[in-house]
């Protein structure tokens, strides 16, 4: 299995990229957010960031902190793995645990990143209700995500982004753009 880990500042183009190497490269394409959207909605608490993280580092605690790398692998096969798909694209992953397992599994991590305003616009664009209304509230949710806030399960994106493989820049003007980018450095 071709296993590609995405993580990145939000905004960045993470599910962009997941899902142009889903559609346009035969990858099947694993949201881990939308997993803890889904098992937040399960639980009637809400899809907000706070809710999210809180349920993400539950189940590292409990089930280990490569536990949404193995939940989406799992449904990988569960979907015909390599008999149906080229390979895996996981996003968003937030802790090194998930880099670890990612690279256990003979992956690599990929960070993507583009100017801070130019990621705010985007999250603007896409209007989901959970995002930032303000820009400082997007820079504030973002240097909140970025280091321990807690135990080891807990989500570290300064740390994941130090144990990333490659650094992908996406201030691509048109998905075209970013699939011919995504096919020339990734694949």
């Amino acid at each position: 299995m071709k296993l590609i880990g995405l993580s990145g500042t939000n905004g960045s183009g993470k599910d962009t990229i997941g899902q142009l190497l889903d559609s346009r490269h035969n990858f099947l394409f694993v949201s881990m957010t939308d997993m803890l959207r889904e098992e937040a909605m399960n639980r009637k608490l809400g899809t907000s960031r706070e809710v999210l993280r809180t349920i993400s580092a539950e189940w590292r605690r409990e089930l280990g902190l490569g536990v949404l790398v193995d939940k989406a692998v799992e449904h990988y096969r569960q979907q015909g793995g390599d008999d149906r798909y080229v390979g895996l694209v996981i996003a968003s992953l937030r802790n090194p645990g998930e880099n670890d397992r990612v690279h256990e599994l003979g992956g690599e991590v990929v960070w993507i990143d583009a100017n801070p305003r130019v990621r705010y616009d985007r999250l603007k664009a896409r209007m989901r209700a959970d995002d930032p209304q303000s820009f400082e509230e997007f820079l504030a949710h973002e240097q909140a995500e970025m280091d321990h806030s807690g135990d080891e399960a807990t989500l570290s994106m300064r740390a994941v982004k130090e144990k990333s493989d490659r650094v992908f820049q996406n201030e691509y003007p048109d998905l075209d753009t970013v699939d011919q980018a995504v096919t020339d450095t990734l694949l």
